[in-house]
């Protein structure tokens, strides 16, 4: 470590390696529950580790709360984190942009698929009432939006993308169990390598996007761009504009 930029968890005071887990086990509640809370919460290296909440899940399941001191320190400069590399633009840029270099209206077809029935962060991109006091993609006049809504089956949002001639499929994933989340957008990427080539001039931008979601998988989900929780509408369009209609931002801004 390089010593200049090391900290640790903040609990009552500066630097004092307080932190605050919480976790289910499979064992009924009662004493040996919160014994046992208290040895896992030892082993992954709290000392001393506090059973400060316990609550019974069902007969054979206790949730816990625990707060202890973590020996952890992290080295600030060892972080790294993927900066977004294009300019977040505003609603007038985003339709200059695309009227004047595409030409036409920019697709996106987008769902939830799979099992995942949660539409809340898919609506959130899309839906014209947006998110985080930004419109979604259906405000903006320069695209246009197919909201396939939840449960479809990776084939199908393939088919529609293709019908569509989508320029960007957009897959919103909530669903965690299992890892389903990274198993849907495989799916999703195998029926588009089934249908494109990767080079394909025609073949539409795959963007996820969800909680659970780290940017640097998207290589390894055979994505082109992976987004997380907190990404509003702007920031998603900004990207397609970036990638479909590369260029110098405009220097003037017309009409919406």
């Amino acid at each position: 470590m390089s010593g200049m930029n090391l900290v640790r968890a903040y609990g009552d005071t500066t630097g004092d390696g307080m932190v605050q887990l919480s976790f289910t086990l499979p064992v009924p509640a009662g004493p040996r529950a919160e014994a046992a809370a208290a040895a896992f919460a030892a082993k992954m290296g709290l000392d001393p580790a506090l059973v400060v909440h316990a609550k019974a899940m069902g007969p054979d399941f206790t949730f816990f709360v625990v707060y202890g001191r973590s020996s952890v320190v992290i080295d600030l400069d060892e972080v790294h984190v993927q900066e977004r590399e294009f300019p977040l633009l505003t609603t007038k840029e985003i339709n200059l942009m695309v009227r004047s270099r595409l030409r036409r209206k920019l697709v996106v077809v987008g769902g939830t698929v799979g099992t995942d029935a949660h539409t809340v962060g898919l609506d959130a991109i899309l839906n014209v009432k947006g998110f985080a006091g930004e419109k979604g993609l259906e405000h903006y006049r320069e695209l246009r939006v197919v909201n396939l809504g939840a449960q479809v089956p990776a084939a199908r949002l393939v088919e529609r993308a293709a019908q569509e001639r989508a320029d960007a499929i957009l897959v919103s994933q909530v669903v965690t169990q299992r890892d389903a989340h990274l198993h849907h957008v495989r799916e999703v990427a195998a029926a588009m390598a089934a249908r494109w080539p990767r080079e394909a001039a025609d073949r539409p931008l795959l963007v996820v996007g969800g909680p659970r979601f780290d940017p640097s998988q998207a290589a390894e989900l055979g994505a082109d761009r992976v987004f997380t929780k907190g990404t509003t509408p702007r920031e998603v369009a900004s990207y397609l504009v970036h990638a479909l209609a590369p260029s110098a931002a405009p220097a003037a801004v017309g009409a919406q």
